[in-house]
C-alpha cells in the first residue's frame, strides 16, 4: 500500500487545510450520528492504519480528564448535602480513633490519611452500590483497601453496629478482651473479627489478585449450576501505591480473558505512597490506564470535581488540558500541600490563558477545587458506567489528595502517612474545614461524634443501607453441614493396600477420583492445580469432569480420540490456572472461603509442587488462614530426596517447618495411602461436618514403593501425629532403640531396624511421624496447661506417652532437622534428628539420602551412636558401622556443600 505522505508531500498550508476538514468531518458526523456511528468509523480508520505498509500505532492513554463527560453523567440519586456531612462525621470519628490511641499509647499506630483521602470513594460505596446479603439475594463482596479500616469502624460506629467503647480500643485487642469489651484490629482481619470483616487485605497486592479470583470463582459457581450469582459484584477499593505490588498486577489478563464484568476496582490515586510521590516524575494515572486498557480492563478516570467543569467549559484553547499534560504527580502532590495562593500563582500563573481562567474566583474557592475522587457526583457517575460495562471488569483511577482536609498538618505532604497525631490547632482547622458540630473542647479532647438517632443524617444514613440488604462489611461463619462418605467406598484400597506397589500421589488422585463419584460430596469438589495436573498423574481427570472455562471448548483438540483427552467445559470442575501458584492459590482460597462467603461449602483440592507453595506463596496462605478458609493444599513431589533428578529449585526441605508457622493450618506427611486415607477422612470431618476453621496441608511423593495395609486401630494416635508401626527383634538382643520416620523416609527407618536387628543385635521400636508439628502443638499445650495449674495433677502429651524415658530415640525425615526436632524438648529419652539441611541437587535418591544423610546407613549409625552416649554398647561398634556401610566420615556437612 502506498500512502499520499510517502509518494506527494504537500504544503504545510495545505496540511493544516486538510487536518482541519478531517477535524470537522468527525466533528459532524458526532453530532449528526452519534458517539456510536463515529466509534465504528474510527475503528475502520484504525484497522486500515495498522496495516504493515502504513505502520501506525495509536498513542497510549486519554487526555488528563474525566472519562465521563459532564453531559453524562446521571442524576445523583442522594441528598447530597446530607451524605458529604456524613462523609465529614466519618472522617473526624476516625482521625479521632486513631489519633486517641496515639495519645494513650504512642506505639499503637494507624493510619488517618489514606481514609481522608478516600473517604468519599467508600461513601458512595456504601450509599449507592454495596449491596447486603439477603436471604434472597447472596450480597456483593467488597475488598477494603486496609489503611482506611478506621473509616469503616467509624461507618459502623454511626451505624450502631460498634459502640464508642470499642472505637475506644481501636489496635487494642488485647486489652479490651481482657477488660470484657471488643478491640479493633489495625486492618480488616476476619480471624480477629469473625462476624464483621470477610477478607483480609492488610499485606498490599493480596486483596487485588483474591478480588479477581473470588469473581472468577462467582463464575465457576454460577455456570457450574450450584450458586446463582449472576447479578452479584466484586468490589476492591485499592491505592495506587499498592499496585506496584506484583500480585496486584498479575492476574489483570485473566479478569479480561474471562469477561469479569461482575469486578469493579476502584483505585484511590492520591499520588502518595508511604514515603512520598508513587510516580514523582510521572503520572501514576496514565501508567495505570496504560496498563488497565492494554490488559483489556474498561478504564474509567476519575480525575476532576464538578468545581472545575465551567473551568473547561470556558477553555476553549485547550490551556487546561495542555497544562495538565505538562504537571507530573510529584508537583500535583504539590499543589495538593499548598494553598489557594500558592496554586494560583504556581498552577493558573503559567502562562495567560491559565490565568484568565482564574479570574474571577477566589484563593478560597482556588483551594477548595475539588480532584474527581472528593466529588460524590462525579464518583457516582464513574461507578455507573463501571457496572453498566459489559464483558470485561472495570477499574475507576480517582484522583484524591491524601491527608485531604488536614491542611498544613498532613494535605500532601510526604510525611501525611505516617501522621498519628494532630496538634490543637490542626484539630480547629479540620473541624472548620468540614463544618463538624463541635465545640473547641470537644474538638481537642477528640470526642466521636454520632448525631441523634431521629436526625436527618441518622435516618438517611440506615435508610441507604436498608435499600441495599443491610449493613456491610458482614460476615457468614457457618454453611449448611455435607455429608462426607466412608473411607471404604473411596479409599477401601489404600486402607487394605497388601503390598501393592504406587506413590502417595497416585493414592490420592485414586481417592479424589472416588470423592468425586459421591453423589453428596462430588460436586462440591474443586480440583484445583497450576499447569501439573499429567505430572501428578490426574489427566485422566480431563474427560471424566472437565476444566473449567467460560468460553467451553471453541477448538477442537490434538488428542480428541484419547480416553485422557483435554477437554474445556463451561461446567468443568476443574481449575486448571497456569503456570501461576499465585492464581491457584487464589482460586483455593476462593473456594475454601465459599461457605462464608457465599453460604455454600465448597471442598477445594489444590495439588502443586510443594516448593512452590508456601515459599513461593507463603503471604496468600497466611491471608487464607486469617479468612478462616477450609480446604487440602497437597504438596506434591514433597520432600529433598524423593524428586531425584531436579534439583536445588525444586527439592522442597522446609514446606512443613513454614505449614508450622499457621496456627490452623493442619500439616501431616504420611508415608502411606491408608495414612492418607485417614487424614483425608478426618480432615473433611472437622471442615465439612464440624465446620471448624482449620485448613490441611499433605504433602505426597512420587516414589512407587509397596504399600501395607494400616494396623487396626491406630486411626486416632496417627491423627495425633505419632503411632508404632512395627518393631524388629534381634536375635540375641544388645539393646533397643525406637526409630521415628515421616514420609518416604519411613521406608529407610524400617530398614535401618533390619540392619540394626541382623548386623548389631539391637531392637528397634519403628513410629510412623505423620505430623511433627501435630504432636508439638499438642505438646505445647500441656506444657502450658502444667505451667499455669502447679496444684492439680500434671497432664501428658501424645508424644510423652509414645516415648517414655529410657531407650534413645531416632527420628529421620526428607526434611530440615528443625522439623523433628519441634519435639526435642517435650521428651525424656535422648533424642537424635536426620534431616536435610542444605541445598537440594541433582541425583538419584539413594545418593541424594546419602548426601543429606539420611538414608538407613546413617540411622543405623545415629542408634549405634546413642546407644554408645548411653553406654550400652562400646563406640567402636559406631567405628565399624563407618567402615561397614562406607561412610564418607571426611565428607563436608551437607549444609556446607
Amino acid at each position: 500500500m502506498k500512502t499520499h505522505e510517502l509518494t506527494n508531500p504537500i504544503p504545510a498550508g495545505e496540511a493544516a487545510l486538510e487536518n482541519e476538514e478531517w477535524s470537522a468531518a468527525l466533528t459532524s458526523l458526532v453530532a449528526n450520528s452519534g458517539r456510536a456511528r463515529a466509534q465504528e468509523i474510527l475503528d475502520l480508520l484504525t484497522r486500515i492504519a495498522r496495516d504493515p505498509a502504513i505502520g501506525w500505532q495509536p498513542q497510549h492513554g486519554t487526555p488528563y480528564v474525566n472519562t465521563v463527560p459532564v453531559q453524562q453523567q446521571p442524576v445523583f440519586p442522594g441528598d447530597l448535602a446530607i451524605e458529604e456531612r456524613l462523609a465529614s462525621i466519618m472522617r473526624w470519628n476516625a482521625l479521632a480513633m486513631v489519633a486517641r490511641a496515639n495519645a494513650a499509647y504512642g506505639e499503637l499506630g494507624g493510619h488517618i490519611a489514606s481514609y481522608a483521602s478516600a473517604a468519599d470513594l467508600f461513601e458512595v460505596g456504601f450509599n449507592h452500590f454495596f449491596r447486603a446479603a439477603t436471604p434472597d439475594f447472596g450480597g456483593d463482596v467488597v475488598f477494603y483497601q486496609p489503611h482506611s479500616a478506621p473509616g469503616v469502624y467509624a461507618r459502623a460506629f454511626l451505624e450502631g453496629r460498634l459502640s464508642e467503647t470499642d472505637l475506644s480500643h481501636y489496635r487494642q485487642e488485647i486489652t479490651a478482651k481482657r477488660n470484657g469489651m471488643r478491640g479493633l484490629s489495625s486492618y480488616p482481619h476476619p480471624w480477629l473479627m469473625p462476624d464483621f470483616w470477610q477478607f483480609p487485605t492488610g499485606s498490599m497486592g493480596i486483596g487485588p489478585i483474591s478480588s479477581i479470583y473470588q469473581a472468577r470463582f462467582m463464575r465457576y459457581l454460577n455456570h457450574r449450576g450450584l450458586l446463582d450469582t449472576a447479578e452479584r459484584r466484586v468490589w476492591g477499593v485499592f491505592g495506587d501505591g499498592e499496585m506496584d505490588e506484583p500480585e496486584s498486577m498479575s492476574a489483570l489478563t485473566l479478569a479480561a480473558r474471562e469477561g469479569l464484568d461482575n469486578l469493579v476496582w476502584v483505585v484511590n490515586c492520591n499520588l502518595q505512597r508511604l514515603d512520598g510521590p508513587v510516580r514523582g516524575n510521572g503520572r501514576i494515572i496514565d501508567e495505570l490506564e496504560a496498563l488497565f486498557s492494554g490488559a483489556g480492563w474498561n478504564v474509567i478516570k476519575l480525575v476532576w470535581g464538578s468545581d472545575w467543569d465551567g473551568l473547561f467549559a470556558r477553555d476553549r484553547e485547550g490551556a487546561l488540558i495542555n497544562a495538565f499534560a505538562q504537571t507530573v504527580d510529584g508537583q500535583f502532590q504539590t499543589f495538593a500541600a499548598k494553598d489557594g495562593r500558592y496554586n494560583r500563582d504556581h498552577f493558573f500563573g503559567q502562562n495567560p490563558e491559565l490565568a484568565a481562567l482564574a479570574q474571577g474566583l477566589t484563593d478560597d474557592q482556588i483551594d477548595r477545587l475539588k480532584r474527581g475522587g472528593h466529588d460524590l457526583v462525579k464518583i457516582h457517575a464513574a461507578y455507573t458506567a463501571a457496572v453498566q460495562c459489559k464483558h470485561k471488569p472495570s477499574v475507576v483511577l480517582a484522583q484524591t489528595k491524601k491527608g485531604f482536609g488536614m491542611g498544613e498538618a498532613g494535605q500532601g505532604k510526604m510525611t501525611t502517612h505516617q501522621q498519628k497525631k494532630l496538634d490543637r490547632d490542626a484539630l480547629i482547622a479540620f473541624r472548620n474545614r468540614f463544618n463538624l458540630p463541635l465545640s473547641d473542647a470537644q474538638t481537642e479532647s477528640l470526642s466521636f461524634y454520632r448525631p441523634e438517632e431521629n436526625s436527618a443524617e441518622m435516618r438517611y444514613l440506615q435508610a441507604r443501607r436498608s435499600a441495599l440488604g443491610g449493613h456491610v462489611p458482614s460476615r457468614r461463619s457457618a454453611a449448611a453441614s455435607v455429608a462426607v462418605p466412608a473411607m471404604q467406598g473411596y479409599a477401601g484400597f489404600a486402607l487394605q493396600a497388601e503390598g501393592k506397589e504406587m506413590s502417595t500421589t497416585m493414592a490420592f488422585v485414586r481417592m479424589l477420583g472416588g470423592l468425586l463419584r459421591d453423589e453428596a460430596l462430588g460436586k462440591r469438589v474443586v480440583p484445583i492445580v497450576a499447569d501439573e495436573a499429567r505430572t501428578f498423574g490426574m489427566a485422566n481427570l480431563f474427560k471424566q469432569i472437565g476444566i473449567y472455562s467460560s468460553k467451553g471448548q471453541c477448538y477442537e483438540p490434538e488428542d480428541i480420540g484419547s480416553i485422557l483427552s483435554y477437554r474445556e467445559a463451561l461446567d468443568g470442575q476443574i481449575l486448571e490456572e497456569g503456570i501461576s501458584e499465585a492464581g491457584a492459590v487464589s482460586s483455593w482460597v476462593a473456594a475454601a472461603t465459599s461457605y462464608s462467603a457465599h453460604g455454600l461449602a465448597m471442598l477445594p483440592f489444590y495439588i502443586y509442587y510443594s516448593m512452590f507453595g508456601f515459599q513461593r506463596i507463603g503471604d496468600l496462605i497466611w491471608a487464607a488462614a486469617d479468612q478462616r478458609a477450609r480446604g487440602f493444599l497437597l504438596g506434591a513431589t514433597a520432600g529433598r530426596t524423593t524428586l531425584g533428578g531436579e534439583g536445588l529449585q525444586h527439592q522442597d526441605g522446609h514446606s512443613h517447618l513454614m505449614a508450622a508457622t499457621i496456627p490452623n493450618c493442619r500439616a501431616y506427611d504420611p508415608a502411606f495411602a491408608g495414612e492418607l486415607a485417614v487424614i483425608l477422612d478426618h480432615g473433611m470431618r472437622a471442615m465439612l461436618e464440624r465446620q471448624e476453621d482449620v485448613f490441611y496441608y499433605v504433602t505426597l511423593m512420587n516414589e512407587n514403593y509397596a504399600q501395607p495395609s494400616l494396623p487396626a486401630g491406630v486411626a486416632a494416635d496417627l491423627i495425633k501425629g505419632l503411632y508404632r508401626y512395627a518393631g524388629t527383634s534381634a536375635a540375641k538382643s544388645e539393646g533397643q532403640v525406637r526409630l521415628l520416620g515421616s514420609g518416604a523416609i519411613l521406608l529407610e527407618v524400617i530398614a535401618a531396624s533390619e540392619l540394626l536387628a541382623q548386623d548389631w543385635n539391637i531392637d528397634a521400636e519403628i513410629w510412623s511421624a505423620t505430623s511433627f508439628t501435630e504432636l508439638a502443638r499438642e505438646a505445647r499445650e500441656v506444657e502450658r496447661w502444667n505451667r499455669l495449674h502447679p496444684g492439680e495433677a500434671p497432664r501428658q502429651s501424645h508424644v510423652a506417652r509414645c516415648l517414655p524415658q529410657g531407650a534413645p530415640v531416632i527420628a529421620a525425615t526428607d526434611y530440615l532437622r528443625a522439623l523433628p526436632q519441634l519435639i526435642a524438648s517435650y521428651i525424656e529419652p535422648p533424642y537424635t534428628a536426620l534431616g536435610t539441611d542444605g541445598f537440594g541437587r541433582s541425583d538419584t535418591r539413594s545418593a541424594l539420602r546419602s548426601f543429606f544423610e539420611v538414608d538407613r546407613h546413617h540411622v543405623v549409625l545415629a542408634a549405634l551412636s546413642a546407644l554408645a552416649r548411653q553406654g550400652c554398647v562400646d563406640a567402636t561398634l559406631c567405628e565399624q558401622a563407618i567402615a561397614r556401610y562406607s561412610i564418607r566420615a571426611g565428607a563436608p556437612a551437607p549444609w556446607d556443600s
